[in-house]
């Protein structure tokens, strides 16, 4: 019996039952009766699962099951989701594109898990009200959690952007799992040149098939921008409040998922959020943003190197963790060092091989918020003189990313530093903000 095993399917089996007929089950102390629902074949043996006209679910322990009886066969529960509603040809053309991740989720029976199973034309069909603010047009990329990414996923994603914008997209929103679109996001910016159009992450913390998901809330809010901005850079808009009323818009180089499971876990690091969202409405917090146009062409610099390596700093750490990755072939590393962008001694010795072996070391702090300063104290000026290239106000996974793209373009010591020091995509500030400013949700 599929998704049921052990005790549960042979009870059920011995009274001709499956998933999605009416039963009648008769206990020691009781009798219901309901649809029987599908079981996590992963969870235990023992219950059978049944839901009841009033729409509630519950459990039955096989033991306490004097007889099983099938009042009307049935079938299986599927998910059906509704036609695409229609759209306006007067309404600007948004293309959707589906990676995966939570916003693209339900219920795996098999498993009890989320699941990537939704496409992004499954997407436009469950969330109605897009009708209203564009014209959607869906593509599916992948279909992974996003820590499944890879750069050659990052990769093959820009190609699909830059093909919808230089088909006449006014913006372009990517669904995206939560975990690593920082990552994406980063590459995505870098990647991406002669943008002149919107592009927006969006994912959620909680599936697409649960009461509380913000995956409404927030595709919505990412079409309205890709629709109705003229900001032409990759931003990542999520929940700005644990309530269903605000949306956030972050720069890609400059966001960072800060909670595991908050509907509002993504803010802007060294860097005011780029924009709300609300009711419907753009509202921007800075002026100083790429502006977009009617005309242009996308081009795609995807050239990253994978062997690039985040390592954190801790007490005691040893050089034996960059020797490892110099011998087994890493091109890069970034270290995710304390304070004002300091490793231990106990890294010294890695570190200079390291470098003298052609292996650009560049520093980032571990403390979020703030920038880099190497030469306050003697240890970061110890570095310094190492050739350590300062991460200046850059996350280190942000860091990461741009390494990637600096080394699949030269390896190069020197333009290495060059590029690293260099403000690509808004990846560095020019100068650090009150943390007043740059901390928080905006009201």
């Amino acid at each position: 019996m599929p998704s049921y095993r052990g005790a549960a399917a042979k009870l059920l089996e011995s009274a001709g039952a499956d998933v999605g007929d009416r039963v009648r089950v008769e206990l020691k102390k009781g009798v219901f009766e309901g649809l029987l629902m599908p079981r996590p074949e992963l969870a235990d043996d023992k219950h059978l699962v049944l839901k009841l006209p009033n729409g509630y679910n519950i459990g039955i322990h096989v033991k306490s099951v004097r007889s099983v009886q099938v009042l009307e066969k049935g079938r299986p529960p599927e998910i059906s989701p509704p036609s695409p509603p229609p759209t306006s040809p007067s309404l600007p053309k948004v293309a959707i594109l589906g990676t995966g991740g939570t916003i693209a989720s339900r219920v795996d029976y098999r498993t009890g898990a989320v699941y990537p199973a939704f496409t992004a034309g499954e997407l436009y069909s469950i969330v109605p009200e897009l009708a209203g603010i564009a014209n959607i047009e869906v593509a599916e990329v992948c279909r992974v959690f996003s820590e499944h990414m890879t750069p050659e996923l990052w990769v093959k994603t820009g190609k699909e952007v830059a093909r919808a914008v230089n088909r006449g997209a006014r913006g372009v929103v990517v669904a995206h799992g939560t975990d690593t679109m920082a990552y994406t996001a980063a590459a995505l910016s870098f990647m991406l040149k002669g943008l002149f159009r919107p592009v927006a992450l969006v994912g959620s913390q909680r599936s697409s098939d649960r009461p509380s998901s913000d995956a409404a809330l927030n595709l919505i809010s990412a079409v309205t921008f890709a629709a109705r901005s003229d900001v032409a850079e990759v931003v990542v808009v999520m929940h700005g409040s644990m309530s269903d009323d605000v949306c956030l818009v972050h720069r890609g180089t400059k966001v960072r998922k800060c909670h595991t499971s908050r509907r509002d876990a993504f803010e802007s690091v060294n860097r005011s959020p780029l924009a709300v969202i609300k009711d419907g409405e753009v509202e921007l917090l800075e002026r100083n943003y790429r502006r977009a146009g009617e005309k242009g062409r996308v081009r795609v610099d995807g050239k990253f190197e994978p062997r690039v390596i985040l390592i954190k700093a801790t007490p005691g750490c040893s050089s034996d963790i960059l020797e490892a990755a110099v011998d087994l072939g890493y091109r890069g590393i970034v270290i995710e060092g304390t304070g004002l962008g300091h490793a231990p001694e106990t890294m010294f010795a890695g570190i200079r091989r390291a470098i003298e072996r052609g292996v650009p070391v560049v520093m980032t702090s571990q403390c979020i918020w703030g920038r880099v300063n190497m030469r306050v104290y003697s240890t970061g000026r110890d570095l310094l003189s190492m050739g350590v290239i300062p991460g200046e106000d850059m996350l280190p996974e942000t860091a990461l990313v741009k390494l990637m793209y600096v080394l699949g373009h030269t390896r190069k010591m020197e333009k290495v530093r060059e590029l690293m020091l260099k403000n690509m995509a808004g990846e560095i500030s020019e100068r650090s903000l009150p943390s007043d400013l740059i901390r928080g949700h905006p009201s």
